[in-house]
């Protein structure tokens, strides 16, 4: 009995002592940490910062609206326009640079996607 306690012991000693091995962490920033290229690095987050939260803030008002049409009508639009027609939406807002609307009639779903 003393000795099967002393194995698991020296066992778990072994597993929960042994050297961890570092991971290599994959960094979503795309920066370069040289202080000199700074200010781009800053320019290019601010410029994708804001494409996302056009498409972030576009897709939120016109969702809200298909979801208000479905709850009336009892069925997704046909198109986004069918939106506008309806007063769901005061006009169908224009999607960023180089994006469209992608919206499935069927399920009620929108994405922008480029063009």
């Amino acid at each position: 009995m003393k000795a099967s306690l002393a194995v698991m012991a020296v066992g778990l000693l072994m597993v929960g002592c042994s050297e961890k091995q570092p991971q290599e962490s994959k960094s979503t920033n795309s920066s370069s940490g040289n202080p000199l290229t700074a200010p781009v690095d800053y320019l290019g987050a601010a410029g994708k910062a804001k494409k996302h939260i056009e498409k972030t803030l576009d897709t939120v008002g016109i969702k809200q609206a298909i979801q208000m049409f479905q709850a009336s009508e009892g069925r997704y639009p046909k198109d986004l326009q069918e939106l506008v027609a309806g007063k769901y939406l005061p006009s169908l807002p224009q999607p960023p640079a180089g994006m469209k609307f992608q919206y499935d009639s069927k399920t009620g779903d929108l994405k922008i996607v480029e063009q």
